[in-house]
């Protein structure tokens, strides 16, 4: 782990030129959003292609800011637009950042979303809740942009909660289904756990540092306490591992499924759970600081990443399969992340080439139900080879890709990251090193059980599938788009990313490992392939049709590790309990003295009140026996009877 950072390089310039212009890259999407949640169905024919144009245009805008940011010396330009928050001597500015670190995650979220939402318009073409769905599509991708381009933690923050509400609306799109509708209340619940975290961090640094802007935290930060930046550390990782589905906050992701496909494919790839890996990497200067805070995001993305390999292995459904391989996957930045150094940009070159991958294996996903009347259980597949040949070449090199071989994206994004896991010195990187190891292995064994499962060995249809057939052109040309990424991005991001990025994330210097890189590429490439062939000979001829009797870790992965039980028992019911006891001592307690007194009040006086008679008579003995009483107490005070 690398504890040592340059702080003197964060330094920002005015926006000039195009890059004048960067707020756009949010307007658009958030425009079409705006346009087609609030004309309803008078946009019902038109409004899908709307929301594939206008993340499309923010692509082509990204881009072209791209190339103007790599002619310029100073590649980190800032827009201030206007005072945000202005209360005391906090002052919040609303302001865009747009460095190498931003652009290319423009890149991938208008990249990567431009060609899921084309798919999403085959994908939806029946749905009757189509303009809605892309409404929501748009809205998820402005938010992500703000949190990628805001240029102070608050700006972060706000595109924070935004991808938090849009993926509520998105998992629970089809709110009918209780499933749906309770995936989207797990996902929200579990997010807020983190982004509280994530809050108090915020309020720390302006205890602390008397600001949020990204320049003046990264370069005060120096002047904090270690004690400090580790509890502020610690709080942004808790929000990092909501965001991304990191242990212990990763039960939501895999119910994120019940969402469309295209929602999948785009909260799984190419933005929500990046986010996490965003907030690490942005907030650098912090974590570079403490070497304990490195340990705890290294062993978290450790232990994540063994985790998703565990429980994939023992899924049927197929998106839960890929879900949990996504935990898996960013389980291995988090690694990089952790470790620091020139490992921050291997976890970037890793998270850009699994956009590529992942949502070509979640569309293909989605082509597979499409062709199979929406079945999801990959024991009822088989043989789809010889009907779906354009999803079995596109989905194979996504499955090539994440197993890390050569030469596809996975081999340059994955296997580094393996590398610097056994850079350092002690216990550290045997430990680390050799979880990166395992989880090679058994991503090959489970992504190979997926693959051999849905394409190959005998037909395994059930009575209702009659003719599976390839998707149409407009779901199967984002699938080749992708599949060409999946082969060819991982060269080219490794090639020029790391430096390109050099300038946000610090020098990129490599370590010295405890094995050689040679010895290393073959042990990954070893237990990838041991992985994937013992996987091929246990299910090349198919597997049960229904859930068999298994050992205790079978049984323990089926049911995710026991961590949903865990959710419940430790966190829920006593949850629940507390709930139900704090409603009656406010039912009873609060609520029954307030209603008492009222009562005790209201009864006092309807009692008093039936001594108002109305008759003259009445209130004559009144006053008589009154005065009768005042003469007899002064007669008796008088002859010292009273005293």
């Amino acid at each position: 782990m690398h504890s040592t950072v340059d702080l003197s390089r964060v330094e920002f310039a005015p926006a000039t030129g195009l890059l004048a212009s960067v707020w756009l890259l949010v307007a658009i999407p958030l425009a079409s959003a705006a346009v087609l949640l609030l004309l309803g169905r008078r946009a019902d024919k038109w409004g899908h292609w709307l929301g594939v144009a206008s993340v499309a245009a923010s692509f082509v805008l990204g881009l072209a800011m791209f190339f103007q940011l790599r002619g310029l010396d100073n590649k980190s330009v800032e827009l201030s637009m206007w005072d945000f928050i202005a209360v005391g001597d906090l002052k919040v500015d609303f302001g865009l950042l747009y460095d190498p670190l931003a652009a290319v995650f423009v890149l991938l979220i208008t990249g990567v979303g431009s060609l899921i939402h084309l798919y999403a318009t085959g994908y939806m073409a029946h749905d009757p809740g189509r303009r809605r769905f892309f409404g929501y599509f748009n809205l998820f991708v402005a938010a992500m942009l703000v949190l990628v381009l805001g240029n102070n933690y608050v700006m972060l923050y706000l595109g924070w909660e935004g991808v938090g509400l849009a993926s509520y609306l998105l998992i629970s799109f089809w709110y009918l289904k209780p499933s749906a509708a309770t995936a989207g209340k797990k996902a929200f619940l579990m997010n807020r756990v983190g982004d509280a975290g994530f809050a108090i961090a915020i309020f720390m640094m302006f205890a602390l540092l008397g600001t949020t802007q990204y320049d003046e935290v990264f370069n005060g930060v120096g002047a904090v306490g270690q004690s400090a930046i580790l509890a502020m550390g610690l709080l942004l990782l808790l929000g990092a591992c909501g965001k991304s589905g990191q242990f212990p906050l990763q039960a939501w992701l895999p119910d994120a499924m019940e969402g469309p496909t295209p929602v999948s494919a785009l909260i799984h790839a190419a933005t929500m759970v990046t986010a996490g890996v965003y907030l690490i990497a942005r907030s650098n200067p912090i974590f570079s600081a403490n070497s304990t805070l490195q340990l705890v995001v290294v062993s978290v993305g450790a232990l994540t990443l063994l985790i998703g390999c565990v429980i994939g292995a023992a899924k049927d459904d197929i998106k839960r399969v890929l879900a949990w391989s996504t935990v898996s996957q960013i389980g291995y930045m988090f690694v990089g992340v952790g470790l620091g150094g020139a490992a921050y940009a291997l976890a970037i070159v890793h998270l850009l080439a699994h956009g590529f991958f992942k949502a070509n294996m979640f569309l293909g996903a989605g082509s597979v139900m499409h062709a199979m009347n929406d079945q999801v259980d990959i024991r009822r597949f088989g043989g789809l080879s010889k009907h779906m040949k354009i999803t079995w070449l596109t989905f194979g090199t996504g499955w090539l890709a994440i197993l890390g071989l050569f030469p596809f994206s996975g081999f340059f994004s994955k296997e580094p990251i393996i590398v610097a896991a056994f850079t350092g010195e002690g216990w550290q990187p045997w430990v680390f090193g050799t979880a990166t190891l395992l989880g090679a292995g058994l991503t090959a064994f489970y992504m190979t059980r997926l693959f051999v499962l849905t394409f190959h060995g005998p037909a395994r249809w059930t009575e209702d599938v009659k003719h599976p057939h390839e998707s149409p052109p407009v779901m199967t040309i984002p699938l080749i788009l992708l599949a060409l990424g999946s082969i060819a991005s991982g060269y080219l991001i490794a090639t020029t990313v790391p430096g390109w990025l050099e300038s946000t994330l610090g020098p990129n210097e490599q370590g010295h490992s405890v094995l050689s890189h040679g010895v290393l590429t073959f042990l990954a490439t070893a237990v990838t392939v041991g992985g994937a062939v013992l996987a091929w000979a246990l299910f090349r001829n198919g597997t049960a049709l229904t859930e068999q009797p298994a050992g205790p870790l079978v049984t323990a992965a089926r049911r995710n590790l026991y961590t949903d039980a865990f959710n419940e028992a430790v966190f829920e019911k006593p949850g629940i309990f507390l709930t139900r006891a704090l409603v009656w001592l406010d039912n009873r307690g609060i609520d029954g003295l307030v209603n008492g007194l009222a009562a005790g009040v209201g009864g006092g006086s309807g009692r008093l009140r039936r001594l108002q008679t109305g008759f003259v008579r009445s209130y004559a003995v009144s006053i008589l026996t009154g005065s009768l009483l005042i003469v007899a107490a002064f007669l008796a005070t008088q002859m010292g009877w009273l005293a």
